[in-house]
């Protein structure tokens, strides 16, 4: 899911799903909801994100039998059109393409710049708004690659974030690989997993080959990050060079959602399941838990939220967060409930009930 609400305006959350694409409206309140689509009906939308710089719509579709590619909307789903060129391997890489994953806007001083995470684990650049894409092949080529095992959703690259002051650097999050940066536009890529536990392998700290669930940065500025890891919780205070476990408080070190604050550095949520064989809310009561100084305790959240006999699942992408004072928290379940809050997790309320999984 991506949300963005505009001070002066209406709030836009795009709800991607199994079944396509759904638009939920509202206005600052956040109090009434209007349902539109599905857009794109029948494609997997892993992915949907609105483009704050052109206001164009752009989507993931996913399909078994037709492929994937990246489609745009310039009038909020009323059309779309193909990309000239979806992302693709070349022929001579013997990589096939089997999911797009996610798709981010470049920086406010890079018009035209987007970038695509893909199945298998790689990174796609366009420079023409979306319609055509290019391999970043400096991480394709990394010479651990050999090396990198599939999650159990995949090989994929599903985290990608923006360093905002420096114009060449940036994170990606690959399962199971780990995080990696580039400091030079990707032409070249470090991992940086130093402290972060792998417990399914032989080596419980190495280089890489974690199996990072979800990247996020954290507010005023770029040495911040936050991530959701197969095992455990975790906080960078330099860039990503070395982490910090920050677990401790949570019913379980599991989980694949986990959202930064948009104005406060030491405010992060995450949804904790049971583990990776059993993917549900510990106790069957859906909670949310946030930490107000960055992770060294954590409170739950659980006022509007289901408490009893709650057995679903999240995807990392379900969770989301607007901009406005004070933000709003939005939480998807793959059994095609949407939750809300419009008081930074305090409160929720369900707003939609009977959509596909999201």
């Amino acid at each position: 899911m991506a949300v963005t609400a505009r001070k002066t305006s209406s709030v836009l959350l795009c709800v991607g799903s199994r079944k396509g694409l759904f638009l939920l409206r509202s206005d600052q309140q956040r109090r009434r909801w209007r349902v539109s689509g599905p857009f794109l009906p029948g494609q997997e939308v892993n992915h949907a994100v609105l483009d704050a710089r052109t206001g164009v719509l752009y989507a993931t579709a996913n399909d078994v039998v037709f492929g994937c590619r990246i489609v745009l909307s310039p009038d909020y789903g009323t059309t779309w059109k193909d990309a000239k060129v979806s992302p693709r391997f070349p022929a001579e890489s013997g990589l096939k393409l089997e999911r797009l994953w996610r798709i981010e806007p470049g920086r406010p001083a890079e018009p035209g710049v987007l970038y695509c995470g893909v199945a298998p684990a790689a990174l796609f650049r366009s420079e023409d708004g979306g319609d055509t894409w290019s391999e970043v092949s400096g991480l394709t080529a990394h010479p651990s690659r050999p090396q990198w095992e599939p999650g159990a959703g995949g090989l994929c690259l599903h985290s990608i974030v923006l360093d905002p002051s420096a114009p060449r650097r940036m994170w990606v999050g690959i399962s199971a690989a780990g995080v990696f940066r580039t400091d030079d536009g990707g032409d070249t890529w470090r991992p940086l997993n130093k402290s972060v536990r792998a417990d399914f392998m032989p080596e419980k700290y190495p280089e890489f080959g974690q199996c990072v669930h979800h990247l996020v940065l954290a507010p005023g500025g770029a040495r911040r990050l936050y991530q959701q890891n197969h095992c455990g919780v975790y906080r960078s205070d330099d860039g990503a060079a070395s982490w910090r476990e920050i677990s401790a408080g949570l019913p379980s070190d599991f989980g694949f959602n986990i959202v930064a604050h948009p104005r406060r550095p030491d405010v992060a949520y995450v949804v904790p399941l049971q583990g990776g064989e059993f993917r549900c809310p510990p106790g069957g009561r859906l909670r949310v838990y946030r930490t107000d100084d960055a992770g060294a305790t954590w409170s739950p959240l659980s006022k509007g939220l289901p408490q009893r006999n709650s057995f679903m699942g999240f995807y990392r992408e379900a969770m989301c967060m607007d901009a406005l004072e004070p933000a709003g928290l939005y939480l998807g379940t793959n059994t095609g409930q949407l939750y809300a809050s419009a008081d930074e997790g305090d409160t929720w309320r369900r707003i939609a009930a009977t959509l596909p999984p999201i």
